[in-house]
């Protein structure tokens, strides 16, 4: 099995260049944001997560305002202060003063066909043996091999250590726990997607990535 596809490829590149290009051209705070994360490459999305949930001290799981334009400031997002609220207000739908990091999440993600989507659950699914909705080490072991990794067979990491640092790709938390969750899937497969315009390439990759 090939590791996913992580690396600063020509559809990514082409994708950044668009985004900062798109950038210039719209005035809408989300889409305004959207480009500013998918300039960023293919992890912007699950980079943005990662921030977002650093920022939430007391793990409640969502955001006040101030938190969350502390978050943009510090994530180096551009944004001022009348964009930072609308985008807020637009998706604190009930109007608590508080944003669900996930409901947020799920709002800036580039739009994504079915059949993509499908391929990205396809897999999801493969890899969580358990199905208990989490891909764990032990969902890992023995599906993914280790055995000609160079560090494994130097001795320098063990199995656990590999694929700990496998599953780290995927995860959206400061401190990774080696539990990776579907939104945190979907959220690395959406910048990859963003990335590349043809379905059947889509198709291809995530097939020969995790044998579907």
């Amino acid at each position: 099995m090939h590791r996913p596809m992580t690396a600063m490829s020509r559809n990514e590149q082409e994708m950044m260049v668009k985004a900062r290009r798109q950038l210039k051209l719209t005035e809408e705070p989300i889409e305004k944001l959207r480009c500013m994360l998918l300039s960023r490459g293919a992890s912007g999305i699950l980079g943005f997560g990662i921030a977002f949930r650093r920022m939430d001290d007391d793990r409640s799981r969502t955001l006040t305002l101030e938190e969350f334009k502390k978050g943009l400031r510090e994530t180096g997002l551009d944004l001022d202060d009348s964009e930072a609220n609308d985008i807020f207000q637009l998706f604190d739908k009930d109007g608590s003063g508080t944003l669900s990091i996930e409901e947020f999440l799920r709002g800036v993600r580039p739009a994504i066909g079915d059949s993509r989507k499908n391929l990205i659950m396809e897999a999801f699914s493969k890899m969580d043996k358990t199905e208990d909705g989490v891909i764990t080490i032990e969902d890992l072991r023995g599906v993914y091999s280790v055995t000609q990794h160079p560090k494994y067979l130097s001795g320098e990491s063990t199995e656990n250590e590999i694929l700990g640092k496998f599953l780290s790709n995927f995860e959206s938390t400061p401190s990774p726990d080696g539990k990776v969750t579907f939104d945190e899937f979907l959220d690395y497969y959406t910048g990859v997607s963003a990335s590349i315009d043809n379905d059947a390439y889509f198709d291809l990759m995530m097939r020969q990535c995790w044998g579907l």
